[in-house]
């Protein structure tokens, strides 16, 4: 008869999602290409050329965020004065001029390299970034609608249930198990 120690099961660890297996391999063939790229503007002109752009990058892209973000500081004061007053805010309806997006590209500009410098340009073109934020949106609803019950996204999906009269009710759905007792009616929501 032998008697051991009994090697204690794990569950198996979930499978890492493609993106986190490849973000760190896309980044360091980022960083290889801005050094690389570098160099050649470098040995194809001088030092001082590329030291120039990349301080032309800079300062390009935080004269970009500081407009960006006084424009977006300018609409919410707008809409906070709006709402005080009654009227529906204008800052109600999607936001047309992408501060966020001149964020990114502001971001990028002032991150050291060509080509997120001219990623940052291309972000701050009007049609790059109507693109872009369509993109962002059908893929924000596609990952809405498939989230998984309990997760991130159905509390999302939760958070936006209104009631016929425009008030938002907050709570959750708690289905009754087979064997459950029934309870009475519940008391009208008010505020």
């Amino acid at each position: 008869m032998t008697t051991g120690a009994q090697t204690p099961t794990y569950p198996a660890r979930p499978r890492r999602s493609r993106l986190r297996t490849l973000l760190p391999l896309g980044i360091a063939a980022w960083l290889v290409l801005e050094i690389w790229l570098l160099t050649m503007v470098a040995g194809a002109s001088s030092g001082l050329v590329v030291f120039l752009v990349l301080v032309a990058g800079f300062i390009l892209g935080s004269v970009v965020i500081k407009r960006a973000g006084r424009r977006a500081f300018r609409k919410l004061s707008e809409a906070l004065q709006q709402q005080q007053s009654g009227v529906m805010p204008a800052a109600a309806r999607p936001n047309s001029e992408g501060n966020g997006l001149m964020m990114l590209g502001g971001l990028l500009l002032m991150i050291p390299g060509l080509v997120s410098d001219a990623v940052g340009l291309l972000l701050l073109l009007p049609p790059v970034q109507k693109a872009v934020s369509r993109s962002a949106e059908r893929t924000f609803e596609r990952k809405l609608r498939e989230a998984d019950p309990g997760t991130l996204g159905g509390a999302f999906q939760q958070a936006r249930m209104h009631r016929p009269d425009g008030k938002v009710v907050q709570g959750e759905v708690i289905r009754d198990e087979p064997g459950d007792t029934p309870q009475g009616p519940r008391p009208p929501l008010t505020h």
